[in-house]
C-alpha cells in the first residue's frame, strides 16, 4: 500500500511537471473522473465460531486518468494500454472475516498485490487474468468475466470469477496455519450496483458469494462452505448526464507544512484547549494537489486528489519514520477583505513505524496499534496575494490539523481502534 501511494505521488507530480504548459499562459485542467464515498460492509464468518456475521465501515476513493486508477476496493498503475488490452500493477483490499473481538488483536485484513491483464471483449464486457499474492507472498490467481449495464439511473456490473489458491494460501486463510490445506479453486459470483439519486449523489451496493474449494471446505476450522459479502453506502461522483467541464477555475498545488504533535483530540483542538506534547515530536510534510472539479451540487467547492509524503522527525522517544497519505480534499473560499479558505480532506495513511504520540494513546486504551489508518486534514488558509500583491498571487498561508484515526472502532480495515494522533501544523501552499 505505501509503495502504491508513493508511486501515485510520483506519477501525478512528475507527469504534470513534465507536461505543464511552458508558455506564459497558465495551463488549464479539465474535470476528472473521480468520486468519494463510504460503504457499510457485512461479511459472513466461515470459521467455527458462535458469531456468523461481522460488519465494518469502509471509506472509498475513486479516480482514473491515463496512468492510475482508484476504484474503491481496488487501485492500480496502468503499465500498458491499447484499444483492447490493459496491463496493470494492482492492489486490492482483502477482508478476513472473523468475530469482532479478535480483529484488533489479529489485524488480518490486508492488501493483495500483483498484476492484471485485462481484455475488452465488447464495449461492456471484459476478461481479467490476475497473478496475485498477499503481503506475505501467499500466491493465488484469478480468471474473471465481468460486464456493465445501464438502465436509467441504475448501473450494475455482474461478474463471475475462478480463484486458484496455492496450498500456502489455503493453509493460512482456511487452515489458520494449523492445518495443511491443499491448493484449490474458489468460485465467486457477484454484482456491483450504483444508483444515481440526484446531482452528484449516488447510492452504492455490492453483493458477492464465494464457494470455497473442496479441500478448503474440509478444513477443521471451516464451518460454512460459502462466504457472503454485502456492501451498502453512498458516494459523490461526477454528475450523471452532465458533460465534464473542459476548463476548471483551479490549478495544481504544492503544499509544504511543519507540525507539532499534541495529545489533545480534535474537539479540544478546535475549541482552543490544546495540550502540548512534552517531547515536542514534530513532522514535515509535502503534498501535491491534482484538480478534480470546482463544483458539486452546483455549489463552488474545489476538489483535489492529494497524495503526500510525511517525514516524522526523531526525538527523545522515537526514531525517524515516514508516512504516506492518499486523500481527496475539498476547499471552500470566502471572499472577505482577504480571501479565506476552509479545507477538509479524507483518505488513508500508512506509516512505517507508529509514532510515540499515537502508540501512547493505543497503550493507554489497550489497543494493538495499526500502521494503516484513516486520514483527515482540517485546514484554514489565507490568500497572500490579497495582502502582498501580484507576486504572491498564487500563494496561501495556512493552519491545518494532521489527523490519523480508525473511525471509532467501526473499521476492521484499520484495526478496530478508537483514537489516533493529531498534529497542529502551519503550511505554505503554492498553486501553479
Amino acid at each position: 500500500m505505501k509503495n502504491f501511494i508513493l508511486a501515485t505521488l510520483l506519477v501525478l507530480l512528475g507527469t504534470q511537471l513534465l507536461l505543464a504548459d511552458q508558455s506564459d499562459d497558465k495551463k488549464t485542467y479539465s474535470e476528472q473522473n473521480w468520486g468519494i464515498g463510504a460503504v457499510y460492509r457485512s461479511g459472513s464468518i466461515p470459521y467455527v465460531t458462535e458469531d456468523s456475521v461481522v460488519s465494518s465501515l469502509v471509506p472509498m476513493l475513486y479516480f482514473e486518468n491515463d496512468y492510475i486508477f482508484l476504484h474503491g476496493l481496488e487501485s492500480g498503475l496502468k503499465l500498458y494500454e491499447s484499444d483492447g488490452w490493459r496491463f496493470s500493477a494492482i492492489t486490492r483490499m482483502h477482508f478476513v472475516d472473523m468475530p469482532e473481538q479478535y480483529q484488533n488483536i489479529l489485524q488480518a485484513d490486508t492488501n493483495d498485490v500483483g498484476f492484471q491483464l485485462q481484455y475488452k471483449l465488447k464495449d461492456n464486457q471484459w476478461v481479467d487474468l490476475e497473478a496475485m499474492n498477499d503481503l506475505h507472498g501467499r500466491l493465488f490467481s484469478n480468471l474473471r468475466y465481468s460486464a456493465s449495464f445501464e438502465s436509467g439511473s441504475l448501473e450494475y456490473k455482474p461478474y463471475a470469477q475462478l480463484q486458484w489458491n496455492t496450498s500456502k494460501y489455503n493453509s493460512y486463510y482456511y487452515g489458520l496455519n494449523q492445518a495443511n490445506v491443499a491448493s484449490g479453486i474458489d468460485t465467486v459470483i457477484g454484482v456491483d450496483v450504483k444508483y444515481h439519486v440526484w446531482s452528484n449523489l449516488y447510492l452504492l451496493a455490492k453483493a458477492q458469494g464465494r464457494l470455497l474449494g473442496k479441500d478448503a471446505q474440509k478444513s477443521p476450522y471451516i464451518e460454512d462452505d460459502i462466504e457472503g459479502e454485502l456492501y451498502l453506502g453512498f458516494g459523490f461522483f461526477n454528475e450523471k448526464n452532465k458533460p465534464k467541464k473542459e476548463a476548471l477555475d483551479i490549478s495544481p498545488y504544492l503544499r509544504i507544512a511543519h507540525g507539532w504533535a499534541t495529545p489533545s483530540n480534535i474537539g479540544d483542538i478546535i475549541t482552543g484547549n490544546t495540550e502540548q506534547d512534552p517531547y515536542n515530536n514534530q513532522l514535515t510534510s509535502l503534498f501535491y494537489g491534482y484538480p478534480l472539479t470546482d463544483e458539486i451540487f452546483g455549489f463552488p467547492l474545489d476538489f483535489y486528489l492529494t497524495p503526500g509524503f510525511v517525514f516524522h522527525h526523531s526525538s527523545d522517544v522515537q526514531d525517524v519514520t515516514q508516512e504516506y497519505v492518499l486523500a481527496i480534499k475539498a476547499y471552500y473560499t470566502i471572499s472577505l477583505p482577504w480571501e479565506v479558505r476552509f479545507g477538509l480532506a479524507e483518505g488513508i495513511s500508512y506509516i512505517n513505524e507508529v509514532t510515540y504520540i499515537e502508540q501512547t494513546e493505543m497503550d493507554e486504551k489497550g489497543y494493538r496499534s495499526s500502521q494503516l489508518l484513516n486520514y483527515l486534514d482540517f485546514s484554514l488558509d489565507l490568500h497572500l496575494g490579497d495582502i502582498f500583491g501580484e507576486k504572491l498571487d498564487e500563494v496561501w498561508l495556512g493552519y491545518s490539523i494532521h489527523h490519523r484515526s480508525a473511525i471509532f472502532e467501526s473499521s476492521s480495515r484499520f484495526g478496530r481502534i478508537k483514537g489516533g494522533s493529531n498534529y497542529n501544523s502551519v503550511y505554505v501552499q503554492w498553486h501553479y
